[in-house]
Parts: structure tokens; C-alpha cells; sequence
């Protein structure tokens, strides 16, 4: 990158005799006197006016041109370059959803799927650096995005998942398998799955401990987050006559399953029961997997005065030649 500093910006000041000098062109102007006199001048009033009349103001415009050029040397004009190189210690991520129908539950607010979408989008715009990605599951799986640094994209699939998209039910091992299937082959340093869910496994065709294993084969640490609340937790329950009514169901996640996940993969096991605890765990994972970041900087300054000095003078050594030819005047 180039930019132009003044190291003596003080002498710009200097900028200000300009405007007073041309009032005072302006002003003496109005005084001249011939310097050949007449007693009579009737015979000059049908005369046109040559072009040197008007253009004879150029040689001042030039000198002021100068003047200015030369106040601008003064005040030392400078750029400078800066090389930048920074290292960066790759993280990718995958964010793996559980997108069952017991994410409606209300436990959360306003429910636990939208407070998960909410907090996760934080997480996302706070990692601008790495690569990420998106699965999603129910009874079945789906990668919405694949590793990307396209985050405005991961930020609106993100906003635009909901319950119902996949066929209900919760298959743990077939979203983490998937979300490994996506890692696998990253040159990462890196290589990290939060994996979210409100259940246990009940669905999919590969079991979840399969999974984990994979994911250590592969170096990839996984962090699992148990959304819900203790006990029981309000969820909007549909009625035969097309209403929605608020009942309690009970909170069923495999802690043990959960807590194996991360114990066997490197990473560690949250329980999330309300959003705030919920940010609290993308905050505590955003720092166990921070990018280091390296930056080293070389600034180079160049004096860029003579350029302006060399206009100046041309611009005098103009002036003085159109003085002597063009405009020459008679004088006492």
C-alpha cells in the first residue's frame, strides 16, 4: 500500500500567501499606469483588444502555480510502502445442527432452534479467517455447506434452517460421520466438529462411537453441546382442531454418548440450558480454537519533494520566456 504524509506539514501554512497575493495582483491591476502617455486617447477607443490582453494573466497564474509547488517541496512530501505478511494457523470447522422436531421446544428462547441459529451466526462473524461449514440432521443427514470462506452464505443458511426440512428423528452418528466425511481430506492444522443436539440417537445407519472413532482417525476433535433444560421443557403441540397448545415433554439427551464423543476425539462436552449458557460454550470453544495470527511489517519511506521542485522550476523558466518573447513590455 502507498500514501502520501508531509513530514514538515507545518511549511503548508505557507499555502495562505497565495489567495492574498492574487488580491493584491487584482488590486495593483486596477492602479496600473501606461507607460507611454498620450494626451489623447479617442484614437485607441475603436481598437480591438489582442489576445495578449487577456492571456498577459497567465503569467501570473503560472507564477503562483510555482509558488505553491515549491511551499508543497517545503513541506516535504512522503510515501511510504508497507509489506505485510501474515501467517495464519488454519482452523476449519464444521457447525453440525440437530434439526429434529424436538428443537421446537421452547426451553430456550424464543425456542431452541432459533437460539442455536442466533448463536451460532455470532460465532461465525466472529471467525472471519477460517473455513467453515454446515451439516445439518434429523432421521437423516445433509451438508448445507461445505467448508467455506464465504461466510454472508453460511450466515444465510444458517438463518434459513428449520424443523421439517428432513424426516424426524435424530441420527448423531450420521451427522457426525458426514461432517468427518467433509474434513477428512482439509490440510487444516486444525480440524474441529460442535456438534448440537437436543436427543439421543435413535435413527441413522451408523453408530455414533463408529463416528467418534472416525473422527480420531482423522485427527478432528470434536465438541458436543446438549441443548435442554432438566426435567421437562414447554413445547407447542399441535391440536386435532389445527390449534397449538403448550405441553410439557420431557428433556431425553444421552449425556454419556455425548460426554464419549468428546472424551474420544479430544474435545469436550457442554450442557446448554438456556441461551445464555449456550453462548457462553460458542464463546469458551471460539478460544480454545483461536487462529494464531502472525503479522510482520516493513514500512519504506520515499522523499517525494523533487518531482514538485522540478515542476516549479519549469514552470518559472516558463514564465521568464514568454516574459521576454510573447508578452515582452516596453518599460522606463
Amino acid at each position: 500500500m502507498s500514501s502520501i504524509e508531509f513530514a514538515s506539514a507545518n511549511y503548508l501554512y505557507g499555502l495562505i500567501i497565495i489567495p492574498l497575493l492574487i488580491v493584491w495582483y487584482i488590486f495593483r491591476g486596477r492602479k496600473n499606469e501606461a507607460y507611454v502617455k498620450f494626451s489623447d486617447t479617442s484614437f485607441f477607443a475603436n481598437m480591438r483588444k489582442g489576445w495578449r490582453i487577456y492571456a498577459r494573466h497567465l503569467l501570473f497564474a503560472l507564477e503562483m502555480c510555482a509558488l505553491a509547488l515549491l511551499i508543497i517541496a517545503l513541506a516535504r512530501p512522503q510515501s511510504s510502502s508497507t509489506n505485510r505478511k501474515i501467517n495464519v494457523e488454519g482452523i476449519d470447522i464444521i457447525m453440525t445442527m440437530d434439526i429434529s422436531s424436538s428443537m421446537l421446544a421452547m426451553d430456550l428462547k424464543p425456542d431452541r432452534l432459533e437460539a442455536a441459529k442466533e448463536v451460532a451466526s455470532d460465532f461465525v462473524k466472529g471467525r472471519p479467517e477460517d473455513r467453515m461449514g454446515l451439516v445439518v440432521f434429523a432421521s437423516e443427514t445433509f451438508t448445507q455447506v461445505p467448508l467455506t470462506t464465504d461466510h454472508n452464505m453460511l450466515l444465510n443458511m444458517i438463518r434459513g434452517m428449520k424443523c421439517g426440512m428432513l424426516e424426524d428423528g435424530t441420527a448423531i452418528g450420521d451427522g457426525l460421520a458426514s461432517s468427518v466425511s467433509r474434513l477428512k481430506d482439509s490440510e487444516a492444522i486444525s480440524k474441529v466438529v460442535i456438534l448440537l443436539t437436543d436427543g439421543d440417537n435413535n435413527a441413522g445407519s451408523i453408530d455414533p462411537a463408529t463416528a467418534a472413532e472416525m473422527a480420531k482417525i482423522f485427527g478432528i476433535r470434536v465438541y458436543t453441546i446438549g441443548v435442554g433444560s432438566r426435567g421437562t421443557a414447554p413445547y407447542p403441540a399441535h391440536t386435532p382442531f389445527g390449534g397449538v397448545q403448550i405441553v410439557q415433554i420431557p428433556v431425553n439427551i444421552n449425556e454419556p454418548l455425548l460426554q464419549n464423543i468428546a472424551d474420544q476425539t479430544g474435545g469436550k462436552y457442554y450442557r446448554a440450558t438456556s441461551k445464555e449458557s449456550l453462548q457462553q460454550i460458542y464463546d469458551e470453544i471460539d478460544q480454545l480454537e483461536r487462529s494464531k495470527i502472525e503479522i510482520n511489517e516493513f514500512t519504506r519511506v520515499h522523499e517525494e519533494f523533487l518531482p514538485f521542485v522540478l515542476l516549479s522550476l519549469a514552470l518559472l523558466l516558463l514564465v521568464f520566456l514568454l516574459r521576454n518573447t510573447v508578452f515582452k513590455t516596453l518599460t522606463d
